[in-house]
């Protein structure tokens, strides 16, 4: 690993874990082993930083995403197999989905360009979804609902339940079970 993708790594990690606000160039550098100086020749800033942790841990959650439902046998098996991905990358603790909490399009701590970036970063997931139950219709395996709506509707129950399960005590420990069950009833065809 060079030397830009510990401090990335160490990034990631530190802004997922203390946020934004809690995270400084110092503990970063701390955290990888080098000097600051470095994160500056290497990243310019903090914001600037952020943002290639939250694109970088986005860019591979995609790819993920995409490799799963490449698989699928129809719309509704690449719907689910998105759902459970998805699930499964969030608490993987070498992706460091946190910072995806930290740093997407549902936080408001962007304005502007930053915000304008972050949205056309994270458009590729939902529109993935979108194709899957878009498919599903086509194809049957799910009933004739409405795409978008349908797609932003599982979008929403995932991005509820990992905020659930990250960032609350009081997530029950079969939720993300419960949430591809629910999926699963909501969108099967009879």
């Amino acid at each position: 690993m060079t030397k830009k993708d510990t401090v990335l790594k160490a990034a990631k990690e530190l802004f997922g874990e203390l946020g934004y606000s809690g995270t400084t160039f110092k503990k970063i550098a701390d955290r990888a082993g080098v000097a600051v100086g470095l994160l500056s020749h290497h990243y310019g800033n903090k914001e600037k930083l952020f943002r290639a942790a939250g694109f970088d841990v986005a860019e591979r959650l995609t790819l993920a995403l995409q490799d799963e439902v490449v698989q699928a046998e129809n719309g509704f098996d690449a719907v689910y197999r998105f759902a459970r991905r998805y699930l499964e990358f969030s608490v993987d603790p070498d992706e460091d989905f946190l910072v995806l909490i930290r740093c997407s399009p549902y936080s408001d701590l962007k304005t502007g360009e930053d915000r304008d970036a972050m949205v056309h970063k994270f458009v590729q997931i939902p529109v993935l979804l979108e194709n899957c139950v878009a498919r599903g219709v086509r194809d049957g395996s799910i009933p004739n609902l409405p795409v978008s709506e349908t797609a932003a509707v599982v979008q929403c129950n995932l991005v509820g339940a990992v905020r659930t399960n990250l960032l609350t005590p009081y997530s029950p420990p079969s939720l993300y079970k419960e949430i591809l069950n629910f999926i699963s009833r909501a969108l099967k065809a009879a």
